[in-house]
């Protein structure tokens, strides 16, 4: 799929940083072998005068033969006494070589003309990255979840409370997003606002991130704004956000039906969760809104496709933003 121009850009400056980073580690194990063997150093330059030797014997003349087989004969010596440096000291027989974390293109980016796989990698993650840039994915976690908002009353009546059932809810969260694969089920965050829907969420989201799968997170007032913007600007050809959340490992929409309703909204969500279901590919929906209060906001398919794909976890509790604004007051507005 195509990217717009500044992703590209912005995956060729990763890869220069990257090649950067291999030039300064190289030359710090060079340090570390020339400190503990100044032999070593000089053998590293006798290395290369022989190489050069052996170009200019080329063009020496007729005895160049001759020539370049004792300069062949010294050059092995002189590897073979470095490799012995190399072995006394326990480095490894590439240490004095530029390491790669792409070996396939040496952290060019291309092989042969073509584009390499870490590219194609690298520019899908950097699109990732700009579309998560509108959520706070650095700002919640498991560990800053607390559970001290939430009663331990008894709820209506029952035999929990809200505590214990959110304790549960964690527990699950915690849970999927460190045991999440391709081939975990999606969810739908179901449940009044301010009762911690989008924290795990965003807790999901960037666990699975630091364990290496590629993760949108998005509004979906945000991604359908942007989604159509691109469909009707003509941008869609280099900014193809729909492609984008169709081919993530994980996709998490949050708050969904706060988006304004629209006939290109409604088909562009039944489009999203359709299509991850047709590829099996998890997908994380929280909402405020009940069952019935979805049905009466989209289609009775895009309902149908919800109920059925996703494992409901039930948020339940007393709103904590407001509990907090009254902490606020109470404090004096600290």
């Amino acid at each position: 799929m195509g990217y717009a121009r500044d992703v590209y850009d912005e995956a060729e400056k990763k890869l220069e940083r990257r090649r950067m980073y291999n030039e300064q580690a190289l030359e710090k194990r060079r340090q570390i072998l020339y400190q503990r063997s100044p032999r070593a150093e000089e053998l590293v330059h006798l290395t290369a005068k022989t190489s050069i030797a052996a170009a200019r014997a080329v063009f020496s003349g007729a005895d160049a033969k001759n020539e370049l087989e004792k300069l062949k004969v010294k050059n092995l010596a002189y590897q073979d006494e470095l490799h012995q440096i190399l072995l006394k000291f326990g480095f490894p027989d590439n240490y004095l070589e530029e390491w790669h974390k792409c070996d396939q293109c040496g952290d060019t980016g291309y092989v042969g003309g073509k584009m390499c796989s870490c590219m194609r990698t690298l520019l899908r993650e950097t699109a990732y990255e700009r579309l998560n840039k509108i959520s706070p994915l650095s700002l919640s976690d498991f560990d800053s979840f607390s559970l001290d908002y939430y009663s331990d009353s008894l709820l209506n009546g029952g035999k929990t409370s809200a505590r214990a059932v959110m304790t549960k809810v964690l527990a699950f969260c915690r849970k999927y997003a460190y045991d999440f694969s391709e081939n975990s089920r999606s969810l739908l965050f179901q449940g009044g606002p301010g009762l911690g829907k989008t924290h795990l969420s965003l807790s999901v989201a960037k666990t699975a991130i630091d364990r290496g799968y590629g993760v949108i997170y998005v509004s979906a007032p945000a991604i359908l704004s942007k989604i159509e913007n691109e469909r009707f600007s003509g941008r869609g050809r280099e900014e193809n956000s729909e492609q984008l959340v169709l081919d993530c490992d994980l996709l998490i929409i949050d708050d969904l039906g706060t988006e304004f309703t629209t006939k290109f909204s409604v088909s562009a969500i039944y489009n999203i969760i359709n299509s991850r279901m047709i590829m099996s590919k998890p997908t994380i929906i929280s909402t405020n809104l009940t069952i019935a209060e979805l049905q009466e906001k989209y289609n009775f398919r895009t309902v149908s496709r919800i109920i059925g794909m996703l494992d409901r976890v039930e948020f339940v509790g007393s709103d904590i933003r407001q509990q907090k604004r009254r902490e606020r007051k109470t404090n004096g507005g600290k």
